[in-house]
């Protein structure tokens, strides 16, 4: 995955977010099975709506996969977009002029 300023920009603005970077932080610890929805809002102690709300956010930044299994929705860290974030942050914003 490449990143450029803008998806970069809007996976950090994802994660300014308390909440957010909450869930990112839970996900991140599940490991590459991720978590279903509801054990990431029972563990946050956060409704439903909160956390979808929240969720839409990761996704459309580009740093958690969902998929659904049944009735139940399996979110995770998109391990790959992140690495690309701060390799994106090393290589371009952390050189010289």
């Amino acid at each position: 995955m490449t990143m450029n300023i803008e998806s970069t920009a809007n996976a950090l603005a994802a994660l300014g977010h308390p909440a957010r970077l909450s869930v990112f932080r839970l996900l991140v610890r599940a490991g590459h099975d991720g978590m279903l929805v509801g054990e990431i809002a029972e563990h946050l102690d956060m409704p439903l709506s909160t956390l979808a709300y929240h969720l839409r956010s990761l996704k459309q930044a580009g740093l958690i996969l969902q998929h659904r299994q049944g009735r139940e929705i399996q979110t995770v860290a998109d391990y790959s977009a992140m690495e690309a974030a701060i390799e994106y942050l090393m290589q371009e914003c952390c050189r010289g002029i």
